[in-house]
């Protein structure tokens, strides 16, 4: 009885060794591989995709030659009255504030660095290992160092174990901005003088540069 167990063992493991091989193919037998050219025999009409110039995509979305959609924001309610104000002799119709929201935002911190040049060490120190980084924004944080951040503490988490593999030791994950809500300033077709106008309230916009919609 043994025997004939340990027979169809070594029987089961050829049979696996030669399907996962594909050494059955012929039969029709053989594992369903991922890897190209096969993903690449799956498209369907890949000859239809192609990437857009600004103007065609404009042009697509019904969009006038020379104009875009343009953004702003986002802008509290004192920031929103503000830039109502400075914008009211404007064109009707040529903008509008809307109501929207900014999720929250954890980032992998290093900081606050007690010198210039303890921040100029540890850039050198993530150069070396190979890692991307940027200053912080937040008045609280700087002088500090974010290396990404997140929609989620878990995330910003999961991140910073994987940076930890990679040689980094003193950083840890922060809450970098709660939840925002407010109003983003929208420009539906903006062209160059309707964009030069509006830009010209470098006050009223609060420092916030004009962006494509999303």
């Amino acid at each position: 009885m043994l025997r004939l167990a340990v027979l169809l063992l070594l029987l089961a493991n050829a049979a696996y060794y030669a399907w996962s091989h594909e050494w059955l193919g012929a039969l029709g037998l053989a594992p369903q591989r991922q890897d190209e050219p096969q993903r690449l025999a799956q498209q369907i009409h890949p000859e239809g995709l192609h990437l857009l110039a600004p103007e065609e995509a404009r042009r697509l979305q019904g969009l006038p030659a020379g104009t875009e959609c343009l953004q702003a924001g986002l802008f509290d309610e004192r920031q929103a009255a503000v830039l109502r104000q400075a914008l009211a002799p404007l064109p009707a119709g040529s903008w509008a504030l809307e109501p929207g929201r900014l999720p929250a935002r954890w980032i992998v911190y290093m900081g606050r660095f007690p010198t210039a040049e303890a921040l100029d060490r540890k850039r050198a120190q993530l150069r070396a290992l190979k890692l991307r980084f940027e200053p912080v924004d937040s008045a609280a944080l700087a002088p500090g160092l974010s290396l990404g951040d997140y929609p989620s503490e878990a995330a910003a988490a999961q991140a910073l174990d994987a940076l930890a593999e990679r040689g980094v030791r003193t950083a840890r994950v922060l809450q970098e901005r709660a939840e925002l809500a407010g109003q983003w300033l929208r420009l539906p077709m903006a062209d160059a003088a309707l964009r030069a106008r509006v830009e010209q309230s470098r006050d009223a916009l609060a420092g916030q540069p004009l962006r494509p919609c999303r």
